[in-house]
């Protein structure tokens, strides 16, 4: 009887397992024998249904992706739509069921001839909307990089690439803070048009151009659409400088290196004889002094070094009086760094960094300019600007001479504000061996050049002077 009841029950086994298995004899996998798959999924489907299966959670989960489908698609419809009321299109489309209504209600029908008046310019607004424009419309700057007060220009170009006569168009093109406007003339099918317009580069700055934009409007004002044709392009307004003898004459000679004062075992500028130390090289032996005195005497040298120019920009408003003595100090920073750049020397160019509004110490820290090549370097500089909370002179001839090796001119910039005692508590943050030349700029004073203490003070009234300057500099 047991034999029959085991039987039996394998026999129903293996009907089960016949019943679950697939083509070609496999089973057929269901999401139970996968629990680890399903359980802890996080995703839409489980937080509508969870982990439930069947045609109900399938029909759900359809629905409502159905809904997010609607909804998005009448989203972006209606942005579109609703971009493109203004202020008062919008007052329009309240005033209008409100005066239908408040008319009707009370048999005022001097009302109710308002509401169809405003139905009717709200239509009238729409069709300046419709349709599509075949313009190809581009931006071309002539000059991307020009200097303070040079002429600069810009150009709008459109093509109609239709097959139908394209209506006149008025492009707004913002430039900095103003927006300059195009207009372009209708135009037959494949023909052009150019619109140039002015760009001010009165200031010394980075000049934003663009991007040109149509704009579609009705008389009243109660729609607008814009539309974006190009990028927007950027214009450098460099600071004016111009062309000085070279930084070093005068103040560093050196073609393969400068002798310095400092005594080394190897280099090219011979100074003395000494004793033979463990540790000194063998071929530094000199051998007839050698054979002379009987002691092995060895070559001593004086160390080279090649000429490194610093030149640090203060940014602080409290060093300059006013707007043109900063300018003036940025052109200088300018005109010696880029002079330098030409000569092939070795220059570091730093400016000023600022502290943040809210911090809780003072930022000793300075920003170092490219000086990869000249455009790059005035690239930086038309960057700059003055902050109260930047770094004073003081503080930026400290940072830059601890973050600075190997300085031999250092070139300090500022305004008139600045005191001697203060240019020379400056210089004294630099190794006494460097040539500390500090420049103030200002057109107040009487230009010339006077010596402190380890420091040399060039006065500039305007950017011309520096030349002169420093040529007396060189000559003194």
């Amino acid at each position: 009887m047991s034999s029959l009841l085991n039987r039996s029950a394998k026999g129903h086994s293996n009907n089960t397992a016949a019943e679950n298995s697939g083509p070609g004899g496999e089973r057929a996998r269901s999401d139970s024998d996968f629990p680890t798959a399903i359980r802890g999924l996080d995703n839409a489907r489980t937080r509508i249904v969870g982990y439930r299966t069947g045609f109900l959670a399938d029909l759900i989960v359809t629905l409502v992706r159905f809904a997010v489908i609607a909804r998005a698609t009448i989203s972006r419809y209606a942005n579109r739509i609703t971009s493109v009321i203004t202020p008062v299109g919008w007052v329009v489309l309240f005033l209008i069921p409100l005066t239908l209504i408040v008319g009707y209600s009370i048999s005022w029908n001097e009302l109710v001839v308002v509401g169809f008046a405003l139905i009717a310019i709200a239509l009238m607004a729409a069709i300046y909307l419709l349709g599509r424009s075949h313009l190809a419309i581009s931006l071309r700057v002539e000059h991307q990089r020009v200097v303070v007060g040079e002429a600069a220009s810009g150009e709008v170009h459109g093509v109609n690439e239709g097959k139908r006569r394209s209506l006149g168009v008025v492009a707004e093109i913002p430039v900095a803070s103003t927006v300059a406007e195009a207009v372009l003339p209708s135009l037959r099918p494949g023909g052009a048009s150019a619109h140039e317009f002015p760009i001010p580069t009165n200031r010394r700055g980075v000049i934003s151009v663009g991007p040109v934009r149509t704009v579609r409007a009705d008389p009243v004002g109660l729609v607008r659409r814009e539309l974006i044709w190009t990028d927007s392009a950027e214009i450098f307004v460099h600071p004016r400088t111009i062309s000085i003898p070279s930084v070093s004459t005068g103040l560093i000679r050196d073609l393969e290196g400068n002798p310095t004062r400092d005594l080394a075992n190897n280099d090219i500028s011979f100074h003395a004889l000494r004793e033979y130390v463990r540790g000194d090289e063998r071929r530094n032996i000199h051998w007839k002094s050698t054979a002379r005195t009987g002691r092995y005497m060895v070559r001593q040298f004086e160390e080279t070094r090649r000429s490194h120019l610093v030149i640090a920009l203060s940014l602080a408003t409290a060093d300059y009086a006013n707007d043109y003595e900063f300018e003036m100090g940025v052109s200088v920073a300018g005109s010696l760094g880029a002079q330098a750049i030409r000569d092939a020397r070795t220059v570091t160019v730093v400016a000023s960094e600022q502290t943040p509004q809210f911090a809780k110490r003072k930022v000793f820290a300075v920003r170092a300019l490219s000086t990869l090549t000249g455009t790059r370097l005035l690239d930086d500089l038309t960057r700059v600007q003055s902050a109260d909370t930047a770094l004073r002179l003081i503080d930026v001839a400290r940072v830059t001479s601890e973050q600075t090796s190997g300085v031999s001119v250092a070139f300090l910039i500022c305004g008139s504000t600045v005191t001697s005692q203060q240019l020379r508590a400056a210089s004294t943050k630099f190794a006494a061996n460097v040539e500390v030349v500090a420049i103030v700029c200002d057109p107040e004073a009487v230009p010339g050049l006077r010596r402190v203490a380890g420091l040399s003070v060039l006065t500039i009234g305007y950017l011309e002077e520096l030349k002169r300057a420093l040529s007396r500099s060189a000559g003194a």
